[in-house]
């Protein structure tokens, strides 16, 4: 029988991602011998509780902290700092500290303040997740052959290291390490700014006159079914992603305006062979995105 990576796992946070993990841990062996869920809501662990995915469930973060090999945190990013500092504390000499933050840099430097010499911390943003948020929209296989990016400081020991890309590999994670700002800048063209745009076009099209408005809700096409759900994602999560990773995300968008200009520019003089050019680039990476399973 497989070891498992943890003896305790302590999970903060059992949203999507947090209480996809735990049901991992549940149904795959070779990951934690024993969970933790926590949350500060009463209702969220009454749900966990329910739902039977975690072996504990509490409240007490510090309580919790104290009695695991791995605290993982999976809470908004603009609560990183916050909760890291309610953790590490109690935490146990040895233990390791990870988080998911879709942001890197801010995220770092947040905790850095509260972070000990005897822990290690190990920072992770598994690229996978959904429109839904909450206990009941975790599952299991939800990481299963998709990215999770690693981006360890310069001092993190080795051990910790290997400990967790074990783990997110038996997760059914693809791996790669990069560092803080790099990853900042990769995740905000292929989803920061992604979602920047849904939430755009939403709030466009729910600023249309009443009649016109009224019809792009009955006649919604494939295109606009698709920006509305990605716009449906959970608001305070992506307030805190868009404000955290700011320079990177308005670096991104300044790119992506020029580029709109000069589609608009294209359009107006009848310029067909730049429109195809880019239509044809668009479904190149469509196709990049099918054979490389990310699709």
């Amino acid at each position: 029988m497989t070891e498992p990576v943890f003896e305790t796992l302590a999970v903060v946070g059992p949203g999507l991602i947090g209480s996809s993990v735990l049901r991992r841990v549940r149904e795959f062996p070779g990951l934690a011998r024993r969970t933790i869920a926590v949350d500060i809501d009463p209702a969220v662990c009454a749900r966990v509780q329910e739902l039977g995915i975690a072996d504990e469930v509490t409240t007490d973060a510090a309580e919790a902290a104290a009695q695991a090999d791995c605290v993982l945190l999976c809470v908004p990013a603009g609560a990183m700092g916050h909760v890291a500092a309610s953790v590490l504390p109690a935490m146990k000499p040895g233990a390791i500290l990870s988080e998911v933050g879709s942001v890197k840099v801010s995220v770092i430097e947040a905790i850095m303040p509260y972070l000990r010499p005897d822990i290690a911390y190990v920072p992770v943003h598994p690229m996978a997740g959904t429109e839904f948020s909450g206990p009941d929209a975790g599952f299991a296989t939800l990481f299963e052959d998709r990215w999770c990016l690693l981006t360890p400081l310069e001092d993190t020991p080795h051990e910790a290291i290997e400990a967790t890309l074990t783990f997110w590999e038996r997760c059914g994670s693809r791996l790669r390490e990069m560092t803080p700002a790099h990853h900042d800048r990769v995740c905000a063209i292929v989803s920061h700014l992604p979602h920047l745009l849904a939430f755009t076009i939403c709030g466009t099209a729910d600023d249309l006159a009443d009649e016109t408005r009224s019809e792009v809700l009955d006649f919604a096409a494939s295109g606009f079914r698709d920006f509305t759900r990605i716009a449906a994602s959970d608001p305070i999560m992506w307030r805190d992603i868009f404000l955290l990773n700011r320079k990177a995300l308005l670096e991104m968008l300044a790119r992506f305006t020029e580029d709109a200009q000069a589609m608009a520019r294209a359009i107006r003089w009848a310029d067909e062979e730049y429109i195809v050019d880019r239509i044809e680039r668009g479904r190149k990476i469509r196709k990049s995105l099918i054979q490389n399973r990310q699709a």
